[in-house]
C-alpha cells in the first residue's frame, strides 16, 4: 500500500515538475474548443479557429496566466548567484608510488571460462 502511494506521489511530482499538467489542460481546452467550433463551422474552419491563437477560450486564458506565473518564479530562482569557496591556485596531483601490474601468467582469458570451486567459498561475514 505504501509502495503504491510512493509511486503515485513520485509520478505526480514528476508531472508537475515537468509542466505536463499544463499540456494536459491545454489538450482539454483545445478539444473543448474544437467540439464547440464544429457545431458552427466546417471542419477546416473549426480547426483553424481553434489553433490560430486569436480566439482563446476562458480555459486557455487561465492556462496562459498560470504558465506566466510559473515562469516568473522559475526565472527568479535562476537569478540567484552560486558562490563557491576559494580554492588553491595551484593543484598538484601526485602519482602513487606503487602501481600493481597484472602479468600474463596471473591474468588470462582462461580464467573467464573456469568453473567456480565447489562448494562456493563462504563470505567473510557468513
Amino acid at each position: 500500500m505504501f509502495a503504491r502511494c510512493g509511486k503515485i506521489f513520485a509520478i505526480t511530482a514528476l508531472v508537475f515538475s515537468t509542466g505536463l499538467h499544463w499540456a494536459a489542460l491545454q489538450t482539454v481546452a483545445w478539444t473543448t474548443m474544437l467540439a464547440a467550433n464544429l457545431g458552427n463551422e466546417s471542419f477546416s474552419e473549426a480547426v483553424a479557429q481553434t489553433f490560430d491563437g486569436e480566439h482563446p477560450c476562458p480555459l486557455c486564458k487561465v492556462i496562459a496566466v498560470g504558465k506566466k506565473s510559473e515562469n516568473k518564479s522559475a526565472t527568479a530562482a535562476l537569478k540567484l548567484k552560486l558562490e563557491f569557496p576559494p580554492i588553491a591556485e595551484k593543484t598538484i596531483l601526485i602519482a602513487p608510488k606503487f602501481v600493481p601490474a597484472f602479468s600474463p601468467s596471473t591474468f588470462s582469458a582462461d580464467l573467464f571460462f573456469a568453473r567456480p570451486p565447489v562448494p562456493p567459498p563462504r563470505g567473510f561475514f557468513v
